[in-house]
């Protein structure tokens, strides 16, 4: 059970930085030396990001990537799908088939309501959401 993948956390914090660099262009080299991020997964999350509309990309001389949208209107769950596809807390598996107690199973029902709570407010927080939560201090750029 993993809510949030490297590549989706990766991901998030890159935006995050774009966010607060408003509609400058951001080159990878950068984003890697102030987030630590290692530049393959970095440069193939970019990539991604670029090819679902999430960010502009800029070739050549002066060249990056910045966000295609407001912060307002990048949705976590967004993210999150794009990188992980359709999440689930916890899947009731037993000696690798589905649980035959699922429809009765108590415990079932409370986790499907935890998820639900869950992924309703992650499908309601944005980047400029986190950023605010943040602070100045987030993400942590290092130098």
């Amino acid at each position: 059970m993993k809510l949030i993948t490297r590549d989706t956390d990766y991901a998030i914090r890159a935006l995050a930085f774009l966010a607060k660099k408003e509609d400058r262009t951001i080159s990878v080299s950068e984003l890697v030396r102030v987030l630590r991020i290692p530049r393959p997964f970095l440069r193939k999350i970019m990539q991604i990001l670029n090819k679902k509309g999430v960010l502009l990309s800029q070739r050549g001389i002066g060249g990056g990537f910045k966000l295609a949208a407001s912060p307002e209107r990048i949705f976590i769950m967004d993210i999150i799908q794009i990188f992980q596809g359709s999440s689930s807390l916890a899947e009731c598996l037993f000696k690798k088939t589905l649980c035959p107690d699922r429809p009765a199973c108590p415990l079932r029902k409370k986790i499907d309501s935890l998820e639900n709570y869950v992924f309703s407010e992650l499908k309601k927080t944005t980047i400029a959401g986190l950023i605010r939560e943040g602070g100045k201090s987030w993400p942590r750029e290092r130098s």
